[in-house]
């Protein structure tokens, strides 16, 4: 590891004003994919976003990166966390890849990366994660990274014209730490 924010695959980074053309193609890909479908956005919309999410200060534990590759310097993904509640020490994070970056490695790796700051350095207890039960890849990922399923919310998303089930996921961070400890010293 070459800093706190660079592994092995990707770099996570602040986005950037010209980030705008690669959330084009995330916009695309999710739709592709089958997840929700969005009224169709102008590239200056697009542009007018990437470059307010670049200029706006820090919403405390709240946040949106850029995943970037390591090897190539393009933009492969995003990831964020949303829901902070440093309270009862609770967050819930996000990710989006774009369809040629996936199964690579990037996603594992970033997630990492995420929950590394967020429970070492923000002290957080327990992320959570809500997928829809549909994405096969991204229950697997997470249960790869150490995520258990917490519960089922039957028919709580309606998109492509019909009701779907989301799955909630979550890891502590001492699951984080038994499992993880040892990637980060490599």
């Amino acid at each position: 590891m070459t800093s706190f924010w660079t592994g092995k695959r990707v770099r996570l980074r602040g986005i950037e004003p010209e980030d705008w053309t690669a959330f084009v193609g995330f916009a695309v890909d999710e739709e592709r994919s089958g997840d929700l479908l969005h009224p169709p956005r102008s590239a200056e919309g697009f542009r007018a976003w990437a470059k307010e999410r670049a200029a706006a200060k820090s919403d405390g534990d709240c946040f949106r990166l850029a995943i970037e590759s390591v090897d190539t310097g393009q933009i492969v993904g995003t990831v964020g966390s949303h829901h902070a509640d440093p309270r009862a020490g609770r967050f819930e994070y996000g990710i989006t890849m774009g369809a040629g970056h996936r199964r690579k490695g990037y996603a594992a790796e970033a997630v990492v990366m995420l929950l590394r700051f967020m429970f070492s350095e923000r002290r957080y207890h327990k992320c959570e994660a809500r997928i829809f039960a549909h994405n096969e890849a991204s229950l697997a990922l997470h249960r790869r990274l150490g995520f258990a399923e917490e519960g089922r919310l039957r028919d709580h998303v309606f998109f492509a014209g019909r009701h779907h089930d989301l799955v909630v996921m979550g890891i502590l961070a001492d699951e984080y730490a038994e499992l993880h400890a040892m990637s980060e010293l490599e």
